[in-house]
């Protein structure tokens, strides 16, 4: 499994090769090959092998694929037929309990076993999109699984709890809240946020983001090309702000050593959770340099 930053996640519908060819060079973190939403019943099981052509292709970027929801017919032969060397990830929608994931961590164990895979080789970002499964949705983060980070959708969100979408999503904090708390408390990385409908609105779309990176999310899943640089440029670190945390690292540790846990850097006060929230900073940016995508 290739390493890659969760900045941005753009959809691109599987059944549609020219768009799938523009969305890998478009620049996104990782791309998900839909089989979802986005793939008719009809041509649902033929996608599958255009997914497969797709994945054996050179790329700059990770590849996952949204299989259908676990309750329908389509999702064990979705899975079935895609896992692959060559697959990075799958996006399991509409998960809603403990143990429809534990089914499927199953699943995608014994078939990288009976694929030559490593074990736990094949990432698996499930959505929180329903209101059971957020009422379950810290049992989920806190389960012992392949997985690392959860997703939310907001779409079927708000249609399944009859909310209105609104353009500010104020309706939206409370989820999302508990997005970043469940994640924390399971011990994962941040989520990735929900798409964002609006596809003109591009003022709402940068107000959008820069809101959930202050709740604490790491990225943010993408529905439209314009939608990706400005995902990218949120969530990358500030070159002064990885500056500033750097000095907090540096200052900080001269401090520890002379029995200081708490000091003051130009009138900011610093004890080990500012530390702590700095290296994650520069941690950010050491693995986007790596990758070369600063």
């Amino acid at each position: 499994m290739r390493v890659h930053a969760n900045r941005s996640y753009l959809f691109a519908p599987g059944n549609h090769e020219r768009r799938v060819e523009k969305a890998l060079g478009l620049g996104a973190d990782v791309v998900i090959l839909d089989l979802e939403d986005a793939v008719a019943i009809s041509e649902k099981k033929s996608t599958r092998e255009l997914i497969n052509k797709t994945l054996e292709q050179p790329r700059n970027c990770a590849v996952f694929v949204r299989v259908n929801a676990y309750d329908t017919e389509f999702c064990y032969g979705d899975i079935c037929s895609i896992v692959s060397e060559n697959l990075d990830g799958i996006v399991l929608p509409k998960l809603e309990s403990l143990e429809d994931l534990r089914s499927i961590d199953w699943l995608l164990g014994n078939l990288e076993q009976e694929r030559g895979l490593p074990n736990g080789s094949i990432d698996l970002m499930p959505i929180i999109e329903t209101a059971v499964g957020l009422v379950n949705i810290r049992e989920i983060a806190r389960a012992d699984t392949r997985v690392k980070r959860l997703a939310f959708g907001g779409g079927d969100y708000t249609r399944d709890l009859g909310m209105e979408w609104t353009l500010k999503e104020d309706e939206l904090l409370p989820v999302r809240s508990e997005m970043v708390l469940a994640s924390r408390f399971g011990k994962l990385e941040p989520p990735v946020d929900t798409v964002f409908i609006h596809i003109k609105e591009h003022d709402a779309f940068r107000s959008s983001c820069s809101n959930i990176l202050g709740l604490g999310f790491q990225g943010k899943m993408c529905i439209h090309p314009d939608q990706v640089p400005v995902t990218n440029e949120t969530f990358t670190p500030d070159p002064e702000e990885v500056k500033w945390s750097q000095r907090v690292i540096d200052e900080f540790a001269k401090a520890e050593k002379a029995g200081i846990a708490s000091i003051q850097i130009d009138g900011y006060f610093v004890d080990y959770p500012i530390v702590e929230k700095a290296q994650r900073t520069v941690d950010i940016a050491n693995l986007l340099e790596t990758l070369n995508l600063n």
